[in-house]
Order: C-alpha cells, then sequence, then structure tokens
C-alpha cells in the first residue's frame, strides 16, 4: 500500500488547527453577546461556509447510506456538541481563560470512562495513575478559584459540563466515523447543535438579531478560525493520521490559550492555575501516551486510510 504523501509535514498541519481553536477563548471574551448566541451562529455559519464542500454527487446518487440508528446518534452527538458550546462558552464570563481551558484538558479522561463502560475498553495501571494526576491537577484549579470568588467556581463547573458533553460527544463520534464520510458527520452534528441553541435562545427569549456589528464579526471569526480551520480540519486529518496523535496535539490548545490571554487580554495566571494546568496536562499526557500506538502501527494505519479514501 502507498502511503499518503502529505505537501507539507502533518505537524505544520496539527500546529494550525491548534493555533486556530486557541483564539476559540479569546473571540469568546471580545464579544457582550450571550454564549447561547455565541455558540449557535458559531455553528451555523460553519454549516454554511461548509454547504459547497459536501460530496454532493456521493449524496445525490445514494452513495452514502446512513441507518436511522446512525441518525439518532448523529442527533444526540449534536446535541450534547450544542450542550458544550453553552456550558464552555458561558464559563469564560465567570472564570478565566487559563481555569476554562486548562479543565478542558480532561476530556480524553472523561472519554476513556465512557468508553470502559460502552464499548468495555480497559485502563492499565499507568492509565489510572494519569487520570488520578489529572483530576488532582483540576482540583488544585478549583480550589485557587474558591479563594478568588464562588463566581469563579462556577465558571469552572460549567466548563467541567462543557467538558463532560463534548466527551459524550466524541464517543458518538468514534463509532459514527467509522461508517460515515467526516465532512458529512461535521455538516450534521453543527447544524444539529446549532438548531438546539436556536431552540435555546427562542425558549428564553434571547435576542436573535439585535447585536452590534462588532458582535458578528465574532460569530463569523468563531465560525472560520476555531471551527473551519481548528475542528474541521482535525476530523480531515482523521483519514491519515491516528486519533490519539491529534488527540495528543490538542493538549497544545490551553496553553495557546493562555498564552493569548496574556496578550490579547491582560489575564495573569496564579500560582494555583499553573501548579493545576502543569498535573492536569501532565496526567492527561500521561494517559494519551499511555494508550498511544507505535509509530509503526501509526504509519500503517495512515496508509490504510490513505488507500481506502
Amino acid at each position: 500500500m502507498k502511503e499518503y504523501q502529505f505537501p507539507v509535514p502533518p505537524i505544520f498541519i496539527l500546529l494550525i488547527g491548534v493555533i486556530s481553536i486557541s483564539f476559540s477563548s479569546i473571540f469568546v471574551k471580545w464579544s457582550d453577546a450571550p454564549a447561547s448566541i455565541l455558540g449557535m451562529y458559531r455553528l451555523l455559519f460553519t454549516v454554511i461556509v461548509m454547504l459547497p464542500f459536501l460530496p454532493w454527487k456521493k449524496i445525490k446518487t445514494g452513495a452514502i447510506n446512513i441507518q436511522w440508528k446512525d441518525w439518532i446518534q448523529l442527533l444526540l452527538s449534536g446535541i450534547f456538541l450544542g450542550f458544550h458550546f453553552l456550558f464552555w462558552m458561558d464559563s469564560l464570563r465567570y472564570t478565566t481563560v487559563a481555569s476554562s481551558m486548562i479543565i478542558t484538558t480532561l476530556e480524553p479522561v472523561f472519554v476513556m470512562i465512557g468508553a470502559y463502560f460502552i464499548f468495555k475498553e480497559r485502563t492499565n495501571l499507568i492509565g489510572i495513575v494519569s487520570i488520578i494526576i489529572a483530576v488532582s491537577g483540576s482540583i488544585i484549579i478549583a480550589w485557587g478559584d474558591i479563594n478568588l470568588s464562588t463566581k469563579a467556581l462556577y465558571g469552572d463547573f460549567l466548563s467541567l459540563a462543557g467538558t463532560l458533553a463534548v466527551a459524550i460527544h466524541m464517543l458518538f463520534g468514534q463509532v459514527l466515523c467509522k461508517k460515515i464520510p467526516t465532512s458529512i458527520y461535521s455538516f450534521c452534528v453543527f447544524f444539529i447543535g446549532g438548531f438546539v441553541l436556536l431552540i435555546y435562545n427562542l425558549s428564553y427569549e434571547i435576542p436573535l438579531i439585535h447585536y452590534s456589528v462588532h458582535d458578528w464579526g465574532i460569530f463569523v471569526l468563531l465560525a472560520l478560525v476555531p471551527n473551519i480551520f481548528g475542528h474541521a480540519l482535525f476530523n480531515w486529518l482523521l483519514k491519515y493520521l491516528d486519533a490519539t496523535t491529534i488527540s495528543m496535539s490538542i493538549l497544545g490548545e490551553p496553553i495557546g490559550a493562555i498564552i493569548l490571554a496574556y496578550l490579547f487580554l491582560g489575564e495573569a495566571t496564579s500560582i494555583s492555575q499553573m501548579i493545576g494546568g502543569a498535573l492536569s496536562l501532565i496526567g492527561v499526557s500521561m494517559f494519551l501516551k499511555n494508550k498511544g500506538l507505535s509509530n509503526k502501527e501509526l504509519t500503517t494505519n495512515a496508509s490504510v486510510k490513505s488507500a481506502n479514501t
């Protein structure tokens, strides 16, 4: 089998994705719009951008067959993605970028726990130790925020809820991306997530259109930068690279977001955030490395995936 040849080293593509998603928290902080509005337009504008790039010929000829069970899983995956953006974006109103972003590094841990109960995937002693280290880091962050204010602690809980939601979304994606093209999967879950937030905004009578030009610009930037050049780019890379490699690279998001928050927002990082963040990153890194494949297996998987596309 002939290996897929990237026009540039994959590390550069991964770097573009990490930098792009790191800007997400900065854009949220720059807008005064409600979190549910930010999340809704972020997802729906992404759907509009993706429309011309869908495999329309395969869709029209019926080459893509999605069973009713897959549609149910797509629906649930999109719903939890919508909840993720609602909770995580709202957390930035109450806590710092550093605390909110570092807590999201627990996502692989929650995915592992879900995979144990759903797919019967077991974790060895090193995996369990890495989970304890990562959770300890989050506790230190939360404890430091208690000393700041209960408002900051509430933001930490929102970030944690958003991380749980996206972990469930990823578990559905683990199954669905093996059955349907990633472009179709991304389009569907983005649309469903955006529609869920639309219903939420209508239910709470949150204005849909009365926002400044500045806010509308932020909506577009959220769709183009962290979604198209971030999440959608990672989904595309899943065709050629192992998911563990991509997940490991995403660990750079909190670091990038904290640096950007210091540069663009002037947010300082507390000692508890630095210590807790370091522990969380160490724990999650240990977990992903423990779950990772060897370089030989990564090359083989990339070759097989590229041969099938």
